[in-house]
């Protein structure tokens, strides 16, 4: 399992305890507990939509753990970016690309889009440009 699961589940769950706790310590207690739940509800309900961008990266983030299209390691390209996997975390991966620069790709980006995939390995494409008056087997045994 991996630890940025196990981190996301056990603060989640910890917080639905305490919730629960009051709750049910303010209907022991004697205080009508509906007026608190349908508040939270309705804050909820607040929360999910004012945080639904950073939510769907979640999502996505707990997608990519569970499934595994790719591992700390790979070389990737999605949306055009390519580079290696440094890290991956619920809200976003982080590529690092040949010139060494840091690239952070919200999770909801890598989801659902056209993935590739060369595991640990990487082509590079280029080109070469020769004058038409060249000598092209002195072109190639340059190369």
């Amino acid at each position: 399992i991996d630890i940025t699961l196990t981190n996301f589940v056990s603060n989640v769950v910890k917080v639905l305890l305490i919730i629960m706790v009051i709750i049910i310590a303010l209907g022991k207690i004697g205080i009508s507990v509906t007026p608190f739940v349908a508040a939270i509800g309705a804050a909820s309900l607040g929360a999910g939509l004012a945080l639904q961008g950073m939510l769907s990266n979640y999502g996505a983030g707990l997608a990519i753990i569970a499934t595994r299209p790719f591992v700390v390691g790979d070389t990737i390209e999605v949306k055009g970016v390519s580079g290696q996997v440094k890290i991956i975390e619920l809200g976003h991966t982080v590529l690092i690309n040949e010139e060494k620069v840091e690239i952070t790709i919200p999770n909801k980006h890598v989801v659902g889009e056209i993935l590739h995939n060369s595991f640990n390995y990487s082509l590079v494409k280029g080109e070469i440009d020769i004058a038409y008056s060249a000598c092209s087997d002195t072109a190639i045994s340059l190369i």
